[in-house]
C-alpha cells in the first residue's frame, strides 16, 4: 500500500457526516452555555435591526413631519428695491383677490392675505375709558387678513368664529383675537360679545385662534377683515401671501404663482416655496441613519466578542476531548473544521432569532409610538445571515487554538 494510499484512507476517516455529528455534540452538550452564547448574538444582531428599524421608521416621520409642515408652506410678496430715501419700497403691490387668484392654481388648497396695519398712537384695549394716570402699556399688535388666512396659516378657532367675506366687504368692525392677545386683553369668552377699543372706536370680538404654528405672530395680533383696514385705517394693499400647498406643489407655484398675481410683471412678486426635495430633510435622515448604525455596529461587535470569548473556553475545557480525537486519526483540519462549524451553527441560530426579534420590537415600538413601521426586509435577511458570518469570524482563531494542539499535550492535560 502506498503512502498515499494510507493518507487518502486516514482523510476518509472522518467525513462531513461525521464532522456535522461531533460539532451537534459539541453544541449540544451544555445547553446552558449554548443559550448564553446565544444570548449574546441574538442581542447584537437584535440591536442591529432595530436601530436600523428604528432609523428608517424615524427618517419615515421626519420625512411626513415636513411634508405636513415645511412642504406645504408657501408665500408671496412684492418685490422691493430701495429708494433715495434709503427706504425700502414695494416694486408693484399685491392684488386685492390675490388669494382669489392663487386659488385658481393646481396645488393650492388655501391662501390668505395678511397686512400689519399701522394704527398710530391710539391704543388697543378693553375698555373705552382712558386713565391718563394709569401707566402706559404696549398695545397688541393690529392685523389684517382676508377670510382664507386661517385656513393657509393652518390656524384653529378656539371660540367663536372667524369672520367671512361678507365683513370683509361691508368694513364691518369687528376682531378675532389671537389667544395671547385674547389673554392680555382679558377676553376669556365670546358669547357674551364682548367688544374691544381700538383709540375710541369699538370692535366686537367675534372669535378666538389657537394653534398658529405658522405665523406664531397672530397669536398675539388682534385680527381684522381687510375691508375693515381700509376703510377705517387706509390699508393700501396686502402685504403679503400666505399659501396650504398639496405635497410636491412647490415648483409648479412658485413657477405659475407670479404671472398669476401680476401678469404683466410677474418678477415684481417674489414666492417662497418649498422645494420638491430638501437638503436639511436628507442630512437629518442621513444623520439619524449613521447613529443608529453606529450603535448598532457596537452592539453586533460586543456579540462576536462573546461568540469568540465562549468558543475558546469551550476549546479549552475540551482539551482531553480533542487529544483523544487526535489520537484516533483526526487531523488538524478535522479539529479547526469542528469548532468552525460549533461556531458558524451558534452564530447563525443567534443571527436568526435576533432578528425576529428585532423585527418584532421595532413593530412594536412603532405601535406604542402610532408610527408607521418602515424596515427592509432585505436587511432583516442580510442581519440574519450576518449571525453566521460573526460566528465564522468569532471562531477563527479558536479553532486555529483547537488544531494546534498536539494529541500527547493534550492527553496530559497540557494545551
Amino acid at each position: 500500500m502506498t503512502t498515499q494510499t494510507v493518507r487518502g484512507a486516514r482523510s476518509d476517516r472522518f467525513g462531513i457526516r461525521d464532522l456535522l455529528a461531533e460539532a451537534s455534540a459539541g453544541i449540544g452538550a451544555r445547553p446552558g452555555r449554548l443559550m448564553l452564547t446565544i444570548l449574546g448574538t441574538v442581542l447584537g444582531i437584535a440591536s442591529v435591526v432595530v436601530t436600523v428599524g428604528l432609523a428608517q421608521t424615524a427618517s419615515g416621520q421626519i420625512n411626513k413631519q415636513f411634508d405636513a409642515v415645511a412642504a406645504t408652506q408657501a408665500s408671496a410678496r412684492p418685490t422691493t428695491s430701495y429708494g433715495r430715501d434709503g427706504q425700502e419700497h414695494a416694486q408693484a403691490p399685491l392684488p386685492w383677490d390675490s388669494a382669489a387668484r392663487a386659488l385658481r392654481l393646481a396645488g393650492v388648497e388655501a391662501a390668505g392675505t395678511i397686512s400689519p396695519v399701522t394704527v398710530g398712537d391710539v391704543e388697543v384695549t378693553a375698555v373705552p375709558v382712558h386713565d391718563p394716570s394709569a401707566p402706559r402699556t404696549t398695545s397688541p399688535d393690529v392685523v389684517a387678513t382676508s377670510p382664507g388666512a386661517l385656513d393657509a396659516v393652518r390656524g384653529h378657532v378656539v371660540q367663536g368664529r372667524y369672520f367671512d367675506s361678507g365683513h370683509d366687504a361691508r368694513g364691518d368692525r369687528v376682531v378675532v383675537l389671537g389667544a395671547k392677545a385674547a389673554e392680555r386683553l382679558g377676553v376669556t369668552r365670546v358669547d357674551r360679545q364682548p367688544s374691544i377699543f381700538i383709540g375710541t372706536d369699538a370692535y366686537q370680538v367675534i372669535g378666538i385662534v389657537d394653534g398658529v404654528a405658522r405665523r406664531s405672530d397672530l397669536l398675539g395680533a388682534v385680527i381684522i377683515p381687510e375691508g375693515t383696514a381700509r376703510a377705517d385705517f387706509g390699508l393700501t394693499s396686502p402685504a403679503e401671501l400666505d399659501l396650504h400647498l398639496a405635497v410636491a406643489a412647490g415648483p409648479v407655484v412658485h413657477d405659475q404663482l407670479p404671472v398669476a398675481l401680476n401678469p404683466n410683471a410677474p418678477e415684481t412678486v417674489d414666492v417662497d416655496t418649498p422645494p420638491a426635495t430638501s437638503s436639511v430633510r436628507a442630512g437629518v435622515q442621513t444623520d439619524v441613519n449613521t447613529i443608529f448604525l453606529a450603535l448598532g455596529g457596537v452592539a453586533l461587535l460586543i456579540g462576536g466578542v462573546g461568540i469568540a470569548n465562549v468558543t475558546l473556553l469551550s476549546v479549552l475545557e475540551r482539551v482531553g476531548e480533542i487529544g483523544l480525537r487526535r489520537a484516533l486519526g483526526a487531523t488538524r483540519r478535522d479539529i479547526g473544521a469542528q469548532f468552525m462549524v460549533e461556531s458558524v451553527v451558534v452564530g447563525l441560530l443567534g443571527g436568526l432569532i435576533g432578528a425576529a426579534v428585532g423585527v418584532a420590537a421595532v413593530v412594536a415600538v412603532s405601535a406604542a409610538q402610532d408610527w408607521t413601521p418602515i424596515l427592509d426586509l432585505r436587511m432583516v435577511a442580510v442581519a440574519a445571515l450576518a449571525g453566521g458570518v460573526i460566528g465564522l469570524l468569532a471562531g477563527l482563531y479558536p479553532s486555529l487554538k483547537a488544531s494546534s494542539i498536539e494529541p500527547i499535550a493534550a492527553l496530559r492535560g497540557g494545551v
